[in-house]
């Protein structure tokens, strides 16, 4: 009898205790985990994500299911809190080449929490992240005009690249295709966002599901369940995830928040005290540059509120 060999793969999709696991030829296998296999020391309430590299067995020669035998080790990955009275987490997506922000100013308008939130943990987790407004065509009002170039004013000084795009009036798509293409990508944004609207505007085949705004209160309904990996022809990835409310930290030392963000990371041991929290202490550069504008009040505002609640899940 012969035995099926282990092949190598990639998960692009996990919907519980199945993984859709994509190998080297292109071909879809559906996998479970195998029974006596664990994790060493897992935290999370998900032991595989979407992005892992797995080793996996057919159940026979030519079968498209098998089991999960091996995960490799993860290059970096996302989280957010599994539910709001756990301690454990959930993996969103691992080996991450970059995350990319969908914001909207209008319909919905996204906070800078939420924003710095998604940034923290990107920059806690050593992925690169680039903002990216869409519905520009719904920017018409001068308020919306004035707070969507705050905004990019904001994240730029960051050192942040930012995008201003339309899914739905093909405004600036194809620099939005160029950012993705050849790389694994993480979309994510609050719902109601665009995110389905805009893979779909750049891979018309996907066709992933799309729901109207809410119109009581201007909330996106969920359109994605679990996180998906999606194919791009021009190459690389897009992991879709679903609307996320809680990015966050664990475990993380107060004294450490700064690093997080770039821009007071920058300022690394130029204030008077070693151990400066940039919060009440006297020789603060960081808070100095936000009195001079080089550093945003937005910002820095966001970074007070997440260190007195010494959780950035807020």
């Amino acid at each position: 009898m012969h035995i099926p060999v282990s092949t190598k793969g990639i998960v692009i999709k996990s919907t519980g205790s199945w993984y859709s696991v994509l190998d080297a030829s292109g071909q879809l296998h559906d996998c479970r985990l195998r029974g006596k296999f664990k994790m060493e020391g897992l935290k999370s309430t998900n032991p595989i994500a979407v992005g892992d590299h797995v080793d996996f067995v057919p159940d026979r020669e030519g079968a498209t299911t098998g089991s999960i035998i091996h995960i490799y080790d993860r290059r970096n990955y996302i989280i957010r809190k599994a539910t709001k009275l756990s301690r454990q987490t959930h993996i969103i997506a691992a080996n991450i080449d970059q995350a990319v922000v969908i914001a909207t100013v209008a319909e919905p308008r996204t906070s800078t929490g939420f924003i710095d939130r998604l940034l923290v943990t990107c920059e806690a987790y050593s992925i690169k992240a680039t903002v990216v407004f869409n519905k520009y065509d719904l920017i018409k009002t001068e308020e919306d005009r004035r707070l969507l170039q705050q905004y990019v004013d904001t994240y730029s000084l960051a050192g942040y690249p930012c995008m201003k795009v339309s899914a739905t009036e093909n405004i600036h798509l194809d620099a939005f295709k160029d950012l993705l293409r050849g790389k694994t990508s993480l979309l994510a944004g609050h719902s109601g966002v665009g995110k389905s609207t805009l893979i779909n505007a750049i891979e018309a085949a996907v066709n992933l599901k799309v729901q109207s705004i809410s119109s009581a209160h201007l909330k996106g309904k969920h359109t994605t369940t679990f996180a998906e990996m999606i194919p791009l022809s021009n190459g690389g990835f897009i992991i879709d995830t679903p609307g996320i409310k809680e990015f966050g930290l664990v475990d993380f030392q107060q004294e450490d928040l700064f690093h997080y963000f770039p821009e007071m990371q920058a300022l690394f041991n130029q204030c008077r005290y070693d151990n400066c929290t940039h919060y009440n202490e006297p020789g603060c550069v960081v808070k100095q540059y936000v009195d001079e504008g080089k550093i945003s009040t937005s910002r820095y505002s966001n970074y007070i509120n997440m260190l007195l609640k010494h959780d950035t899940r807020g």
